[in-house]
């Protein structure tokens, strides 16, 4: 919400200018990238890891803001849609799960399938985790 408000305070002060303009839409691309609006819907952590242990699709452990999250979401395309998306700022377990995993930092991203932990995982292997 903040870029989005400093660019529509930057456009109504170069009213005239195609800069403003510009920079009300570089800003509002941002504030969506960095939003949690790109991302599939988030599960709780007990919910992704029971519904993981079913059907074997890898739980993604994510946080807003998170570049890397991002680059792996972007990475993944539609592919992203299967896994299950926790986000650790929501949901305590989540972060408490991945800070097992990761010896008490919050890395994200985090992602277990098939009990198998891997931090900041390849874009290619999730998506052979995804296909499996």
């Amino acid at each position: 919400m903040l870029l989005l408000a400093c660019g529509v305070l930057v456009a109504v002060r170069d009213r005239p200018s195609w800069v403003g303009v510009g920079w009300l839409v570089l800003l509002a691309a941002l504030a969506v990238l960095l939003s949690p609006l790109v991302f599939p819907r988030s599960v709780t952590a007990d919910e992704a890891q029971r519904r993981s242990a079913a059907d074997g699709r890898p739980v993604i452990y994510w946080r807003p803001g998170c570049r890397y999250c991002l680059r792996l979401r972007f990475r993944l395309g539609r592919a992203a849609r299967r896994a299950y998306w926790v986000d650790i700022w929501r949901d305590p377990a989540g972060a408490a799960a991945v800070r097992a995993v990761t010896g008490g930092d919050e890395t994200v991203p985090t992602m277990v399938a098939g009990g198998e932990p891997v931090v900041n995982p390849d874009p290619d292997l999730v998506r052979r985790r995804l296909a499996a």
